[in-house]
């Protein structure tokens, strides 16, 4: 049995995929089959979106304070998959809906993804984790490259055109203090807010 959807504290999270550009070095992927008491997230095969929906009717989504794409893998992988589970969940509830992502979605599609996002998704969170090139290069190890770093960025500060919550991430085993003060004015300047995460490993 698959597991499709999930509690997180108040959350209801969405698991869709396994595929990711990425191989971070912090992955919680690589700890264990599941996250924060779940059952195992690696997927035997990517659900269909009425699989997904129906996942997501079975939960009373009135009792949670938002529903989350973030599984074992990039939620932007199924992109337009993700926004019609979005319209699903609009159309029954007036629930919260934040995407977690590592911000490669433009290099994904190759295209514009942000405006995509409007007006379905209220939050997307999106993985920093670097204030800079090389660093981000050898923590999240994109497989596009060198061009990951601007392309996140850029999506970011696209996203905030379209997206009432734009939040970036680091994650704190990973990032000094000194450099999450870089980070801070970096996100600052793109006009989007900074969170610190604490590793759940």
């Amino acid at each position: 049995m698959m597991t499709i959807t999930y509690k997180v504290k108040d959350g209801i999270y969405i698991n869709m995929t396994n595929r990711c550009p990425c191989s971070c070095t912090f992955c919680l992927r690589k700890n264990g089959d599941g996250v924060y008491g779940s059952e195992p997230l690696w997927l035997e095969r990517e659900p269909t979106v009425k699989e997904v929906c129906e996942s997501i009717d079975e939960w009373d989504l009135s009792k949670y304070s938002e529903v989350v794409f973030c599984g074992y893998g990039e939620p932007t992988e199924r992109l337009y998959d993700l926004l019609k589970v979005a319209e699903h969940i609009k159309s029954i509830s007036g629930i919260k809906i934040r995407i977690n992502t590592n911000g490669l979605a433009d290099l994904i599609w190759n295209e514009r993804t942000a405006p995509k996002l409007y007006p379905l998704i209220d939050t997307v969170s999106i993985s920093l984790n670097a204030s800079n090139k090389e660093d981000y290069l050898r923590t999240v190890r994109p497989k596009f490259g060198e061009k990951s770093f601007d392309a996140m960025l850029a999506f970011a500060k696209d996203c905030v055109s379209y997206v009432p919550n734009v939040v970036m991430t680091v994650v704190d085993v990973v990032t000094s203090p000194q450099e999450q003060e870089r980070c801070k004015k970096l996100c600052e300047s793109i006009g989007v807010k900074l969170r610190i995460r604490a590793y759940e490993g």
